[in-house]
């Protein structure tokens, strides 16, 4: 490479050193330290209080849905007959949320219905719907396995894909172009700033919109005669990271598939430092780890897939996953749960695995 226009440096003074040595000191002073259930349900208590607080919850403002569905499509038959809804929901005062409903004819009313979240580089609802009509997103379905909404309603489920802010149909003005760049990708970045100095999160407002979206589906759900009060999740990415913030928050959720998010702090989002701006919480490193929210899960079951190559691991690889799985283990131990937790450990890089998906949730169906 040329360096005709700067000059060598021979040593740098960065700060990820110190930075390292201050997560070593004040990391996860509010993890569970108990030894009793009692104990663990006051410290749920607390700690859903604490997280909400650092991912600004408090700041979000109710309104009226005002629901509209405004495309209705039936897919082609080798697709057993399901019926794609575009619709249009108000989350807070003048914010949106497009959502793909997928429904299948003659839905069991005892069938869970799954909120299924998209992740990054997927065009967000439109690859987890599988819209492999649409080419970029064909390629992205090829490239992670994305599609993971249309094969969870052909299994017989309703299914809820989302688009979470910043992607989709909700990216902001700078990523706001039909090329497939922009298409594919988001504006988390953007949003990310915006969110900052008004105290709020990323990651909240992906939780608040899931619960306004689980709000709707109780009350579409009641009138169709759907399963409800209670829903799966899945996402991979993330919606993994989606996942794990509206598991650990809502009780509604009542099994769960986080793929591709499970891991240190310190490793892959210390270390890795240049991930997106959506998985940075101002706060939350001091109080609590990726187990010790997880945790807030308890008892109920969760399928954690990891790639053993992916990059987001972290400089330890799946040692940086493990750590954290003997937390989430130690309190699940409390409920005499650990087999509630499954791990599914997948070779090569960052992709979604749909090998254990039917047979996993059909396992979990137990515990609900």
């Amino acid at each position: 490479m040329s360096t005709e226009r700067t000059i060598h440096i021979d040593r740098y003074y960065g700060s990820l050193k110190a930075m390292r040595a201050r997560f070593d000191k004040r990391a996860r002073r509010d993890a569970f330290t108990g030894s009793s259930v009692e104990e663990f349900e006051r410290w749920r208590g607390d700690s859903r209080e604490t997280l909400k607080s650092l991912l600004g919850l408090d700041r979000m403002e109710r309104c009226e849905a005002e629901p509209v569905i405004d495309e209705t499509e039936k897919l082609p038959d080798e697709e057993r007959g399901i019926r794609r809804e575009h619709l249009i929901l108000q989350v807070e005062p003048d914010i949106y949320m497009t959502v793909y409903l997928l429904i299948p004819e003659d839905v069991d009313p005892e069938s869970l219905v799954y909120l299924a979240l998209p992740g990054h580089m997927g065009a967000g609802k439109y690859s987890v719907a599988g819209r492999r009509d649409i080419p970029a997103v064909a390629g992205a379905i090829e490239r992670f396995n994305y599609d993971y909404g249309l094969r969870l309603a052909r299994e017989g489920h309703v299914v809820a894909c989302p688009d979470c802010r910043g992607f989709g149909e909700r990216r902001d003005e700078d990523r706001q172009g039909d090329d497939e760049d922009s298409f594919l990708n988001s504006t988390c970045f953007q949003l990310a700033h915006m969110a900052a100095g008004l105290g709020e999160t990323v990651c909240g407002m992906c939780t608040w919109d899931g619960m306004r979206l689980m709000d709707y589906l109780d009350e579409r759900g009641a009138a169709q005669g759907w399963h409800t009060g209670e829903y799966g999740c899945v996402g991979f990415s993330g919606g993994g990271m989606q996942t794990m913030y509206l598991s650990a928050l809502d009780d509604r959720i009542s099994q769960s598939v986080i793929s591709g998010y499970f891991y240190g702090f310190r490793d892959s989002l210390m270390i890795l430092n240049d991930n997106c701006s959506c998985n940075y919480v101002p706060g939350l490193w001091e109080h609590f780890d990726m187990g010790d929210i997880l945790s807030l899960f308890a008892p109920k079951p969760v399928l954690i897939q990891s790639c053993r190559n992916d990059h987001l691991n972290g400089p330890r690889g799946l040692v940086n996953v493990t750590e954290q799985l003997a937390i989430l283990k130690n309190n699940y131990a409390l409920f005499g749960a650990i087999e509630r937790i499954v791990h599914d450990i997948r070779e090569g890089e960052h992709c979604f695995h749909v090998e254990p998906l039917a047979g996993v949730l059909a396992t979990f169906q137990k515990y609900i």
